[in-house]
């Protein structure tokens, strides 16, 4: 690996001067700047990490908290995505990304202290339990923190737009007919679920439909088995829905199946909305009726606010960032004649 001194020999300057360049400092020429940055990048000089953090006091490395209650890991079609896209971006920016738990070696350790342990400069926090007191402690600390799809006072936060990405769904479901709707959301203890469930209520509020308590049911995301059977308990009603939306695509396929027990044709029999537009929900047969949520924003957009906030504490506000969605019709809402 090249030296910064056999760097600064390259380019017949000082090795203050280099480094001068290398940290963009305004007491040299634009000119110069661009030649020893290019020169750096032509012989492969790669600033060392430890030299690099004793000078900014941080060490280049931002942490994610990610403990989904469905043990889903990184197989979470939804918060992968969203994950990669926060990786790349920090990447970009010339930032490592480190996984928190709560070990070091075979100790036990809160979220906080692996933190401190690893030395991290941020952390994004990812389907977690935000009732958690280790997950408390970590957001009133002194480490900066962004929250993935929950709001939280002491820090910003992104979120995808749910509010609007049911109502988009509940109006395109409305102007095909249906009347009689049911909704099977996640769980109550996420903002997510509140935000939709809320979207949901005053759809339903402004357009005057009356619909009973129980076509609204809770279950867990992505749990194919209680999607199954909440809408099998949906289909002996004696005055079921004609449309049924689910917490999430991977769910929604717990009520296909049920559908295709009773031979009950999709959307001639009954019509199904998702969640997520992943890309299971455009493979299936009939491709759904779903939001699209863009991933890839919403984890750069994590990122960025994130480096901001560590690099320039003083101008970075704390801010909902809310990313659009995309209503992708599918063909799974068929119309229904009033």
């Amino acid at each position: 690996m090249t030296s910064m001194k056999e760097l600064a020999q390259y380019c017949g300057v000082s090795v203050a001067t280099v480094s001068k360049a290398l940290n963009d400092q305004s007491d040299i020429g634009e000119s110069t700047k661009i030649r020893i940055k290019n020169a750096a990048g032509k012989l492969g000089y790669y600033p060392n990490a430890a030299a690099r953090s004793l000078k900014t006091n941080r060490s280049y490395n931002i942490g994610v908290l990610f403990v989904d209650e469905a043990s889903s890991g990184l197989t979470h079609e939804y918060f992968a995505a969203v994950l990669e896209g926060f990786k790349v971006e920090a990447e970009k920016q010339g930032y490592d990304v480190t996984f928190i738990n709560s070990q070091i070696g075979t100790r036990k350790v809160s979220y906080y202290d692996h933190c401190k342990y690893r030395n991290l400069d941020g952390v994004v926090i990812a389907c977690v339990n935000f009732d958690n007191p280790e997950v408390i402690d970590l957001l009133g600390g002194d480490i900066p923190v962004v929250t993935i799809d929950h709001i939280h006072e002491n820090c910003s936060s992104v979120l995808s737009d749910n509010i609007k990405g049911i109502q988009c769904l509940m109006e395109y479901i409305y102007e095909n007919g249906h009347r009689k709707i049911a909704y099977i959301h996640g769980q109550m203890s996420s903002a997510v679920t509140k935000a939709r469930l809320t979207s949901f209520y005053r759809f339903m509020e402004s357009h005057d439909l009356h619909i009973p308590d129980k076509y609204v049911l809770e279950a867990d995301y992505l749990d194919v088995g209680q999607a199954m059977a909440y809408t099998r308990d949906l289909l002996d009603r004696r005055d079921p829905p004609t449309c049924i939306l689910y917490q999430d695509d991977t769910a929604l396929i717990g009520g296909l199946n049920e559908m295709r027990v009773r031979n009950l044709r999709v959307p001639e029999d009954i019509s199904i909305a998702g969640y997520d537009g992943n890309r299971i929900s455009q493979l299936l047969n009939p491709k759904l009726t779903t939001i699209r949520q863009d991933t890839a924003a919403i984890g750069m957009k994590a990122a960025k606010k994130l480096i901001n906030t560590i690099e320039k504490p003083k101008t970075t506000f704390t801010e909902q960032i809310i990313v659009e969605v995309e209503l992708l019709k599918g063909e799974s809402v068929g119309k229904v004649t009033i």
